[in-house]
């Protein structure tokens, strides 16, 4: 389960405090689903990684699925969404 606190001071923006290790959540969005499937697992590896669907547009181009994962750390959180955003069957991730 995700543990946020949030601090924030005049001269900084608010930004969660997260206890690692931790459970995380990607919403990824696109077009072909067993795609996003795929490029999922691999951007999650080594780490085992729950995937679900979420939502099918109502004329059924884009799909959203739910990567939940426990990440060990910032780093690799960072680096996971790093590599999801940048896929080209990726259209947005949440």
């Amino acid at each position: 389960m995700k543990s946020i606190n949030r601090t924030s001071s005049a001269d900084t923006p608010e930004r969660p405090e997260i206890d690692y290790p931790c459970t995380w959540t990607y919403k990824v969005i696109g077009e072909n689903h067993d795609l996003l499937r795929d490029v999922i697992v691999a951007a999650c590896s080594p780490h085992a990684v729950m995937i679900s669907r979420s939502h099918r547009s109502s004329k059924g181009k884009y799909h959203s699925v739910n990567a939940e994962l426990v990440v060990p750390d910032e780093t690799a959180r960072l680096r996971i969404y790093e590599i999801l955003k940048n896929h080209s069957a990726v259209k947005i991730v949440l």
